[in-house]
């Protein structure tokens, strides 16, 4: 088994870009939480598409992934008073998670008497004080303890403490609701590994509140779609309007464990892939609302960069309109994306310059259909009441990003053109000879990693010799 090595782009590194902004971290220095990080010892073997296409992949995951490991289900906001309740499904599972008085509680979602949802899929609202069955009417407290089954004569046999809801495991990290099926499975806090390290230099996300959530069907495998946004190799083909402004190759792809990863990828920076770059005020025009010909344009000093300015506006803006002080972030922690991914399938994005949370999971018990959940943040006033957060809107493969309300038309541009190639992907697993995918040693490094810690998984459920 040979192992990667791995080579970055012949172009600047990430680190040699964020050497060259105005404001970096202490004593002028790449801030230390951007610093690189030594890859795991990966391997060049290829990875085959059984396990984006075969029933039977999907059922193992299903049985031996999914009911291990920590979940996002929810921003902790939808549960803010006792009583109120929501549903996380994956597969088969459903969770509904309830707030109590002694805090939440999340619960595996079936009646005790003959198996009903107690909650449907993707609900949210207020239970009241008792979690009741649709069907016979069995319900229970709050705390798990069933409460009152009708006909109670007819149920002598009944042993009621033995008929308590059975739990999963809940816990919280900045504002995020994860659940966990395994009752045995390690603390939260150490499977997130360096993200409760890394995340407490920015904001908490308490200080946010969810702008757009969007859920969106598509027409491939859960991974599929969850590694279109663990590289950005594909950026000159599918999204050749990015090139200008985002240094795509020059992306920095950090492995920190089994449970996480990163990617950081530079702004207003040109991609290596163009043959000539944009000078400084055309990467400013581009950036800045407005363009060359808006009448406010900002026009460059001599030995200003476009990264340097949109870090001081960004600085400014936030003082202003949300009485924040960012003065001792530095400009690349402002405006670039950082993005960390936490197995098995959920992106949270660091620092304020990109506020954002993505979740990919399985459509129902489908191996071929998967939803992209996206959480879009903006902060809560300092003054007045928080806004209220956004309802989520579901759309399906046809629709498109840009008619969501809170979505740009860029933005919108540039997420239909992610999930729109998705779908040929997933074909061409389908009908490929070959039978198996050859990765990148450096770009697509993260997918391999993440295919080493699903096998982990995969291989803990059999039998040992």
């Amino acid at each position: 088994m040979a192992t990667v090595i791995r080579k970055g782009c012949p172009g600047p590194s990430y680190q040699d870009i964020v050497r060259g902004d105005r404001v970096r971290g202490p004593n002028g220095e790449v801030p230390e939480i951007l610093a690189p990080v030594a890859a795991a010892d990966l391997t060049t073997e290829d990875i085959g598409f059984d396990r984006y296409t075969s029933d039977a992949f999907f059922a193992r995951e299903m049985e031996r992934v999914w009911p291990k490991v920590w979940q996002f289900a929810c921003r902790e906001e939808v549960l803010p008073g006792t009583g109120d309740f929501y549903v996380y499904d994956i597969g088969p599972y459903s969770i509904v998670i309830v707030r109590t008085a002694a805090g939440l509680k999340a619960y595996h979602n079936s009646c005790l008497h003959r198996g009903t949802k107690l909650k449907p899929s993707g609900a949210a609202g207020f239970t009241g004080d008792i979690i009741q069955c649709p069907f016979h009417g069995w319900n229970w407290n709050l705390d798990g303890t069933l409460r009152e089954v009708p006909c109670a004569w007819e149920f002598e046999h009944l042993d009621y403490q033995a008929n308590r809801l059975p739990e999963a495991r809940v816990e919280v990290w900045n504002s995020l609701v994860f659940v966990n099926m395994d009752t045995q499975a390690m603390p939260l806090v150490d499977y997130l590994e360096v993200l409760p390290g890394h995340f407490s230099h920015w904001w908490g996300f308490d200080e946010w509140y969810t702008s757009v959530h969007v859920q969106k069907e598509l027409s491939c495998n859960w991974k599929t779609a969850q590694e279109a946004f663990m590289e950005a190799y594909h950026t000159p083909v599918v999204h050749p309007e990015m090139t200008r402004v985002v240094g795509d190759w020059n992306m920095q792809h950090d492995i920190f464990g089994d449970h996480t990863s990163r990617d950081l990828c530079p702004m207003a920076v040109s991609s290596p892939s163009m043959e000539q770059g944009l000078s400084q005020q055309e990467l400013l025009d581009q950036r800045l609302a407005g363009g060359p010909q808006a009448k406010d344009r900002v026009v460059l000093e001599e030995g200003q960069s476009a990264r340097s300015v949109i870090a001081a506006r960004t600085r400014e803006n936030a003082a202003a309109r949300f009485g924040k002080d960012f003065s001792e972030l530095s400009d690349a922690e402002l405006i670039d994306s950082l993005k960390y991914n936490v197995f098995p399938n959920l992106f949270v994005y660091g620092g304020p310059g990109l506020p954002q949370i993505q979740q990919v999971r399985p459509l129902g018990n489908d191996p071929h259909r998967c939803v992209l959940d996206m959480l879009m943040l903006q902060p809560i006033p300092p003054e007045g009441p928080p806004p209220q957060s956004a309802t989520t809107v579901r759309i399906t493969e046809a629709d498109s990003y840009a008619d969501v309300p809170g979505i740009d038309a860029f933005t919108g541009m540039v997420l239909d053109q992610d999930t729109q190639i998705l779908r040929w992907q997933h074909e061409g697993m389908l009908a490929s000879r070959k039978g198996a995918e050859t990765l990148s040693s450096n770009q697509e490094s993260r997918i391999r990693h993440f295919h080493s810690t699903l096998d982990k998984y995969l291989k803990s459920g059999e039998p040992r010799d």
